[in-house]
């Protein structure tokens, strides 16, 4: 007779296979894609595109530099999934005139306060001069979150659409200078003020260019 017993003595036997005393841990996809996107905004806010490589990212998320392609495609999808901003400011365009600034004043510095280093606005005004996707990125962010809505509540409000097409202009230039000054460069007046005063100060300066 072959021996049965001698080839398979565990399974006869009754006796389950061995298990591993330490299991692979389940890979959370989800997971490591926000934590490479995480370490890419802090990276990319802090050196700029150009100087942010693909490895000091991973180094930084502790991942394989190959999960970066894997998840982003490279460094320039990544850099769009980081510096995705969602921010709605029709919200608080919308209502009376007279205190449109403050109202704007207020949604801005209660994001940046809420952001943090996390904040994507800052890493494409830091990238936008050099690299053509950041560029591309913003001019969206700025036509779709910023000027367009805008526009259309300065309209509301009886202006031509020419006027308030240089006033909603006006006021993004102010607010782009604003978050590149505090958050980049870290100069004049702006950079001590805390988030208070920056809300009054820039409620004032906004809402001056409206009723101008």
């Amino acid at each position: 007779m072959f021996p049965y017993t001698n080839v398979f003595p565990g399974i006869l036997a009754g006796v389950p296979p061995p298990i591993s005393a330490t299991p692979s841990r389940p890979r959370n996809a989800a997971a490591t894609r926000e934590r490479i996107a995480a370490a890419a905004r802090s990276l990319f806010a802090e050196r700029g595109f150009e100087a942010t490589t693909v490895h000091a990212i991973a180094r930084s998320a502790q991942v394989s530099p190959n999960l970066i392609t894997r998840y982003f495609g490279g460094k320039d999808g990544l850099f769009l999934a980081a510096s995705d901003v969602r921010f709605d400011l029709a919200a608080a365009f919308d209502g009376p005139r007279s205190s449109f600034g403050e109202r704007v004043a207020h949604d801005l510095v209660a994001r940046w306060a809420e952001s943090g280093m996390n904040d994507p606005l800052p890493i494409l005004l830091r990238s936008a001069g050099g690299q053509p996707t950041a560029a591309s990125a913003l001019a969206d962010f700025v036509t779709q979150n910023v000027t367009g809505p805008m526009i259309t509540q300065l309209l509301a409000y009886g202006m031509s659409r020419e006027d308030a097409g240089e006033r909603a202009a006006a006021v993004h230039a102010l607010v782009v200078g604003a978050v590149f000054i505090r958050r980049i460069l870290h100069l004049t007046v702006l950079d001590t003020m805390d988030d208070a005063e920056l809300e009054r100060s820039l409620g004032r300066s906004i809402q001056a260019l409206v009723d101008r």
